[in-house]
């Protein structure tokens, strides 16, 4: 059996909990065909880049598959016949990642705030540049002049 990478996207008016039933109508395609899921990754409700259907916000869901190819084809045929799913991606890869995702690894950094602080933005002068000279201020200019 082939290992794939599957990522769906979800309306932004449904509920995480009809984005899980979702994520459980797949798995029982798969399952039915003679597959597994490995692994499940619910990303949350992200903005898009662009409108996709009037919707400019998504649930992401990412799923480790393991399955034959008849498998995955059903399964994005049925994802097609779906109106709550607004895009799939689905690429054959050589392994699955262990552990999180890069994009779970990403809000896990983002929560715990090991970024310094960038709150002095636009204080002070920068330490890599010279203190700027002061303009000469032109006489005020006389009505309608340029």
């Amino acid at each position: 059996m082939a290992l794939y990478e599957h990522i769906y996207l979800a309306r932004q008016d449904v509920s995480a909990q009809q984005v899980e039933a979702l994520t459980e109508q797949f798995r029982g395609i798969i399952e039915s065909l003679g597959g597994k899921i490995e692994k499940v990754e619910y990303w949350g409700v992200k903005t898009l880049a662009y409108r996709i259907k009037k919707n400019r916000k998504a649930h992401f869901t990412l799923l480790n598959i393991d399955a034959p190819a008849a498998a995955i084809t059903e399964m994005e045929r049925q994802s097609s016949l779906n109106e709550d799913v607004l895009r799939l991606l689905t690429i054959r890869v050589e392994a699955l990642e262990a552990g999180q995702s890069a994009m779970m690894r990403k809000r896990d950094d983002d929560d715990r705030g090991d970024r310094p602080d960038r709150g002095d933005r636009g204080r002070g002068p920068r330490p890599d540049r010279p203190p700027r000279r002061p303009r000469d201020d032109a006489p005020a200019s006389e009505e309608g002049g340029f």
